[in-house]
């Protein structure tokens, strides 16, 4: 389970907006966030993974404390064992479709697994440069998975992908998340489009 309390000032146009949440997260439990633009969706999975810190807060994963703005705790985020989709992929420039993974884990068998059920397996020469924007997102998505992550944070994951790719593609991971029992946290414009996915919905902003 995850328990998070969080206080976070946002940068916005109209200036003074805070982020402000508590929630818990059971484990192996799929969470649908939503919410306008600028409420701070992409700053909490930032503040999960240990890239932003919040100016108060907690946060506990499993009984371990990974944040506690009190005590001065800020577990870095090579320490969290999380798996990040960031909305700009940020892949490697120089590095094939293979080299992604084999950078996160050296388990062939489950690289040739996440190659196949992705349709990337004829791309694992290619550099990102030779991959369309949804061959660069599913690869963005693998690499994420590569490390069997305990959380999977997940930034608008399927926004370059066709309806019936993008169907398929959900459709494996409900299994490999189910599998894996990984906790996962999922923003998105378009909820319809995750309604596949077994899991409650959290809304980010002011209501």
């Amino acid at each position: 389970m995850i328990t998070v309390s969080i206080e976070k000032k946002l940068r916005t146009y109209g200036g003074g907006q805070a982020l402000k949440l508590a929630a818990e997260f059971l484990t192996g439990s799929v969470t649908k966030i939503y919410g306008p633009s600028g409420a701070g969706k992409t700053t909490l999975l930032k503040m999960l993974a240990g890239l932003v810190r919040p100016e108060k807060g907690k946060i506990v994963f499993n009984g371990e404390t990974w944040l506690d703005t009190e005590r001065n705790i800020d577990m870095p985020p090579q320490k969290r064992k999380i798996g990040f989709v960031f909305q700009d992929y940020a892949l490697f420039p120089n590095m094939t479709v293979r080299e992604h993974l084999q950078y996160a884990t050296h388990d062939d068998a489950w690289i040739q697994r996440l190659l196949a059920v992705s349709n990337m397996t004829t791309f694992t020469s290619h550099k990102p440069a030779y991959l369309s924007g949804g061959q660069q997102q599913r690869l963005a998505i693998l690499r994420a998975l590569a490390t069997k992550p305990q959380l999977m944070l997940m930034d608008e994951p399927f926004s370059a992908l066709d309806t019936q790719i993008k169907i398929v593609l959900i459709s494996e991971l409900q299994h490999i998340f189910n599998e894996l029992a990984t906790t996962v946290l999922i923003v998105s414009h378009n909820l319809s489009e995750l309604e596949s996915f077994d899991g409650n919905v959290l809304y980010v902003g002011n209501q």
